[in-house]
């Protein structure tokens, strides 16, 4: 249940201060994510944006050039700001605005913060540069690092009264971070090999004789390139499927945010699905009137209609 949400006037200017910097945040370096966050009514939409910005923070740490030791050690002082922030210890004037927004939105909306937990401990899976062997050995990391924002996200979208099924909600948001993510993965493959990271499991990379890796803008020698991307293409579309099911518990604003975000990487997996090696030659995205189109569907409801329709066709 979500609480009373303050008015305009009721959030105190250092908290409106705070939101407004982790909006400033988001718009520069979240396209995508902002674009389903503007859809949003005010509250929700800075709530969002403070879990963004604090996100950012930890993947900054990660991604940044610092020696493995020291990433630990701040990505440890972010886990202990996170603390200050569940005990109700961050006073209004705090010098960390990321903390005050956060604050503000964990007293506003009933957010399981475990799951900014959850995010730093995936990070901290990067920072010790761990690999994984199977699909199921990848999925702790996206459970971590992008199902944990989907089951947080829904702390602050809520579920409407009486929605069937909403005892599954959590996991179905889970499983559209788990979508999300392993499209951001295919998309990011080189630019992740450059960086001496591979996330796509072993044991599909052997399978399809891409073990060599992928630093160039050409697949090994004797790859099956195209047949291990759709082969995950597959895999990402069948999450998107299960994960889509959240719509239609969703009010219409926070179900067009979730079809928004959702639909702009259905799209990139489209492309990806139709030129695999796009992704060794730079990054794949949408042009902004794309997106907007997307959004612009999501807001009509089209995409939890659908889901609907699909649903009731099952039961009868």
């Amino acid at each position: 249940m979500i609480r009373t949400v303050e008015s305009e006037q009721d959030v105190p200017a250092p908290v409106l201060a705070a939101y407004s910097y982790c909006e400033a945040v988001t718009g520069q370096q979240a396209r995508n994510f902002a674009y389903g966050i503007r859809l949003l009514p005010t509250p929700k939409r800075r709530a969002m944006s403070a879990l963004y910005a604090f996100s950012r923070r930890v993947d900054d740490i990660g991604d940044g050039a610092l020696a493995g030791d020291v990433k630990s050690m701040r990505l440890e002082d972010t886990r202990a700001m996170l603390a200050r922030v569940r005990q109700g210890s961050v006073a209004e004037d705090d010098t960390d605005p990321v903390a005050v927004a956060l604050a503000h939105a964990a007293e506003t909306f009933p957010i399981p913060l475990g799951g900014l937990d959850e995010l730093i401990d995936g990070v901290l899976m990067d920072v010790r540069g761990e690999t994984y062997e199977t699909w199921d050995d990848l999925k702790v990391y996206c459970r971590c690092v992008a199902g944990a924002i989907g089951r947080l996200s829904l702390g602050v979208f809520g579920t409407e009264p009486g929605a069937r099924g909403a005892e599954r909600a959590p996991e179905y948001a889970d499983t559209l971070g788990l979508a999300l993510q392993l499209t951001n993965i295919l998309r990011d493959v080189r630019e992740d090999a450059e960086g001496g990271r591979t996330y796509l499991p072993a044991d599909d990379l052997a399978k399809f004789g891409c073990s060599a890796g992928f630093k160039g803008p050409k697949p090994p020698e004797g790859a099956d390139f195209a047949g291990l991307v759709h082969f995950e293409v597959r895999r990402a579309r069948a999450l998107f499927a299960e994960g889509y099911r959240l719509l239609p518990m969703l009010d219409r604003r926070s179900g067009a945010c979730v079809a928004a975000m959702a639909g702009i990487y259905r799209r990139l997996l489209d492309r990806i699905e139709r030129d695999p090696e796009a992704v060794l030659r730079g990054r794949v995205s949408l042009p902004g009137r794309e997106k907007a189109y997307v959004a612009v569907r999501g807001l009509s409801g089209l995409d939890a209609r659908h889901v609907t329709r699909r649903t009731v066709r099952r039961r009868a």
